[in-house]
């Protein structure tokens, strides 16, 4: 899971930056504020996949999450189509 949880946590960092451009081109208004909360919910889940053991039980939880999360970036040309749910 580690490769999907780092192309998880790059794709977050390139949606923080269009949204920083977004809002320095177009104010802070142009933006869906609900959006960020759930940048950042997703990133902690990446982090918490480099931390938890495989063993714990939450961790095919976790996994799953991620899959799942990562497909809203199936378009992006580093997506890995074997990472799908």
């Amino acid at each position: 899971m580690d490769d999907l949880a780092k192309f998880l946590v790059a794709r977050i960092a390139d949606d923080h930056h269009a949204y920083a451009y977004v809002a320095h081109t177009l104010g802070g208004e142009a933006l869906l504020d609900r959006h960020l909360p759930m940048l950042d919910l997703t990133e902690q889940l990446a982090d918490a996949d480099r931390t938890m053991a495989s063993s714990d039980p939450r961790w095919a939880g976790l996994a799953y999450a991620l899959r799942v999360l990562a497909q809203s970036y199936a378009e992006h040309p580093d997506y890995r189509e074997e990472s799908r749910p």
